[in-house]
């Protein structure tokens, strides 16, 4: 059932708007006549935008925030089911939707809706999607998973049929969602607390390539094995699409040659179609996971029928979102760079464009997420961390989890020392590691806190943000 429908305006009230990806559904209803109130825990800038733009928002989560002619209820994935406001939705016959299916019912009031998926490169590759399209004058309406400064935040509110969104697999969540155009860069093992086994989410994204129409389009990273077999039954048009092409490789759809990479570890490439050249493209970003990432949205782009200026122009304006590969400043002669980085495949990607830029040192704060990914993967974050020189690691974050796998950071540390041979070290206090850095860091050297919970704390901390 449809409960949001941005022709008909009703009352919503957004139960955590505070967040950042809520808060911006919250303007986008605000600016289409929508009488919109919320709450949160406490005050911060995001609220207060969000007052100044004529939303109400309560502080403190109570049942006495909800009020019977409220039409529908919004809550994000952190409120519990005991939350007293959703107890007294349920009480009062209140629709409640989480913000998956809200986004959903949004993509609804828009023609043209490009979902960018899969388990490494969404944030990157949305980001540039979403350049391209505003630089082919499409004024998209978009929301991203992280900070980009080129549309100032994570949230830009268009004025055409043109919407875009990273598409989250956690929790089934983009299944909620409508594309119209995608791309799925690639998938490996993540998330499986939720999925259970690899097979379960790779059956995810096929309901996600399913949901696209037969007159649509998906973009398919070249490196998902069986990818032929996994996307059989898709009904619509499947393009391929890869960086650039190991010796032997079956050709794709669109891939990258002569690819160079300047000074700061940007790539450079020519575009190939098939065999035949389309055009010269250069990239703001380092890496080489980031020309993979460029080429599939380019693929995307001119297979929508947008022109290759356009492309060009707008994959060359994209120069990172917040917490990827973003250098955070100089200390004593150390460049510091965060990046949230947290599965093996994106950790090794990440140290390989450090390596690129020839650090005299590579040091490496890491910070693992969540127990069970860590117990899962514990060997392959050892081998990928084993490409730094001096590692540090931090207590494993939490987020949604209890420990009851058995593993700790010491074990990490252990066979990095044991069956690598590296200068690894575990502290339990951010406090600790920053001193540590501060005393074992020289000029030339790098220094990458890389996780995805708050690790980027100490950066912060160490370069005075």
């Amino acid at each position: 059932m449809r409960y949001i429908d941005l022709n008909t305006p009703k009352k919503v009230f957004f139960s955590g708007i505070g967040g950042i990806s809520m808060s911006g559904f919250a303007l986008l209803l605000k600016k289409e006549g929508f009488d919109v109130t919320g709450s949160d825990r406490s005050e911060s800038d995001v609220t207060k935008t969000l007052e100044d733009s004529g939303i109400r928002v309560f502080y403190g989560q109570k049942s006495e925030n909800v009020t019977g002619d409220i039409d529908v209820l919004v809550h994000t994935a952190a409120i519990k089911p005991d939350n007293p406001e959703l107890v007294h939705a349920k009480e009062l016959g209140i629709p409640i939707i989480d913000r998956a299916a809200l986004v959903g019912d949004i993509m609804l009031s828009y023609k043209d809706n490009y979902a960018i998926a899969g388990t490494h490169g969404k944030t990157s590759s949305t980001s540039m999607m979403i350049l391209v399209l505003i630089e082919a004058g499409l004024d998209p309406t978009v929301n991203l998973g992280g900070i980009l400064d080129e549309i100032g935040g994570n949230m830009r509110l268009g004025c055409s049929d043109t919407f875009c969104i990273e598409a989250c697999e956690y929790s089934d969540s983009f299944l909620k969602f409508h594309p119209t155009r995608a791309i799925i860069t690639n998938i490996d093992p993540e998330h499986l607390d939720y999925f259970g086994d690899f097979e379960n989410e790779k059956q995810s994204f096929v309901k996600f390539a399913k949901l696209i129409p037969s007159d649509g389009l998906l973009a398919v990273g070249s490196c998902i094995k069986d990818r032929d077999d996994l996307f059989k039954d898709v009904s619509c048009r499947i393009i391929t699409f890869a960086g650039e092409l190991a010796s032997g490789a079956v050709l794709p759809d669109y891939h990258a040659e002569n690819v160079t990479y300047n000074a700061s570890g940007c790539g450079c490439y020519t575009l190939v179609k098939g065999s035949v050249p389309v055009g010269h493209i250069d990239l703001s970003v380092p890496g080489a996971h980031n020309v993979t990432n460029s080429v599939g949205v380019a693929a995307l782009a001119l297979e929508s029928g947008i022109d290759f200026e356009s492309v060009k122009n707008g994959l060359l304006k994209y120069r990172g979102t917040h917490r990827r590969f973003e250098k955070k400043g100089e200390i004593g002669g150390v460049t510091v760079i965060d990046d949230y980085a947290h599965h093996p495949t994106e950790m090794e990607a990440t140290i390989k464009t450090a390596r690129s830029l020839s650090p005299k040192r590579l040091v490496v704060v890491f910070q693992s997420h969540t127990y069970s990914r860590t117990a899962l993967l514990k060997d392959e974050i050892c081998e990928a961390l084993s490409k730094a020189d001096i590692i540090v690691v931090t207590e494993i974050y939490a987020a949604r989890e209890v420990n009851t796998f058995g593993i700790t950071p010491e074990q990490i540390v252990e066979i990095l020392r044991e069956k690598y041979g590296k200068e690894a070290y575990y502290f339990s206090s951010f406090g600790e590691i920053e001193d540590f850095c501060l005393e074992k860091c020289s000029t030339g050297d790098m220094l990458i806190t890389m996780g995805a919970g708050d690790v980027v704390k100490i950066a912060d901390e160490l370069t005075g943000q």
